[in-house]
């Protein structure tokens, strides 16, 4: 072989080298970086700098591994709540599937409306409105029979925007941030307004989140026996738990007994929670998610001149306390590379 061949087939084989050393270096920098979809940027940094100061000993902030929690709000801050929440969407459906065994229904209001499909009365429903319909489509059977519904409706529900299972519109950058606190030794708590049951359905499969590690509004729960003397749980139409506003710290204490060191919200319902965090101390991370993507979300608040919503409402007054407070507003446009785990 000549020498102006070896020489061209060297400087060949370098470049190969060369470009495998920088693929290598690429994904193991990839591999590195524990929130990829989070933009570089103080929310990010504000996550990392809560984790490195809590789990390095000798830190003044050091927390041992089993003291180290972290509560979520679900609805708006895990997955989509626009332009209804999903278990509303559920009570609906069951109205509808119940109808048939409740003519009554059919002059009778909530479920006039709801049967009807009318969209403009279902949007003035009050709060009582829609306790009549959650007591009238989740109680009065079994704690066992119900997680069957539920599992069967959210496995064949789909949202009417991007028509798509409600499950698959989690926010990828806070699947990747509860990960990282879990790798890093924290337990992830939702707390969710929402229903307790209704999320603990799928909670698991869905975020990595046990029954046990899920705090949410309840019904009560009596214990009785079947036809056959087994032994069964049935829910009776009585709220039990308001896990909202003042009652998500009321419920976090009730359940795990202590402040968490990170709080993640997006609503005012979720304020007292970053309060009782923040009073525990130990450099705690309050943090709220502001929907202000229109074109791969939502855009709502009315913080910062947003559009204002009844849904995930984020007022002025809660932005300004964030500020004061140094607690970090996720903004969804800056801070999120990408939002869901479908988008290219």
């Amino acid at each position: 072989m000549s020498k102006p061949i070896v020489n061209l087939c060297r400087i060949v084989a370098a470049a190969v080298l060369m470009l495998c050393v920088l693929s290598l270096t690429a994904h193991a920098q990839a591999a590195a970086d524990p929130l990829p979809s989070w933009n570089e940027g103080p929310a990010k940094n504000a996550i990392i700098k809560l984790v490195t100061a809590t789990t390095t000993a000798g830190s003044a902030d050091f927390v041992a591994p089993g003291d180290r929690f972290a509560t979520f709000d679900q609805d708006g801050t895990l997955w989509v709540e626009q332009p209804v929440y999903t278990q509303v969407v559920f009570s609906l459906d069951r109205v509808v599937a119940l109808a048939p065994d409740h003519p009554g229904w059919k002059t009778v209001e909530p479920f006039k409306s709801v049967i009807a499909g009318d969209r403009a009365a279902m949007a003035k429903f009050t709060t009582r409105d829609l306790e009549k319909i959650v007591f009238a489509t989740h109680t009065g059977m079994t704690t066992g029979d119900y997680t069957a519904l539920v599992k069967d409706w959210i496995a064949k529900a789909r949202d009417p925007r991007w028509h798509r299972p409600f499950t698959d519109l989690v926010y990828q950058p806070m699947l990747e941030l509860m990960r990282y606190l879990r790798a890093n030794g924290y337990n992830t708590y939702i707390v969710t307004g929402g229903g307790q049951d209704f999320v603990r359905a799928y909670a698991d499969h869905t975020y990595g989140i046990p029954p046990e590690q899920i705090i949410g509004s309840a019904l009560d729960t009596d214990f009785t026996y079947n036809d056959a003397g087994k032994a069964i749980l049935m829910r009776p139409p009585k709220l039990l738990l308001n896990n909202n506003f003042s009652g998500k710290p009321e419920d976090i204490y009730l359940f795990i007994g202590r402040h968490p060191q990170a709080a993640f919200g997006n609503s005012t319902g979720d304020r007292e929670m970053l309060e009782y965090t923040q009073a525990g101390g130990k450099g705690a991370l309050m943090m709220l998610v502001l929907h202000d993507d229109p074109a791969r979300e939502y855009a709502y608040g009315p913080a910062e001149g947003l559009p204002a919503s009844k849904v995930g409402t984020f007022t002025q007054a809660l932005y300004d306390e964030a500020m004061s407070k140094g607690w970090n507003v996720i903004s969804m446009k800056k801070d999120w590379k990408r939002i869901f785990s479908f988008e290219k």
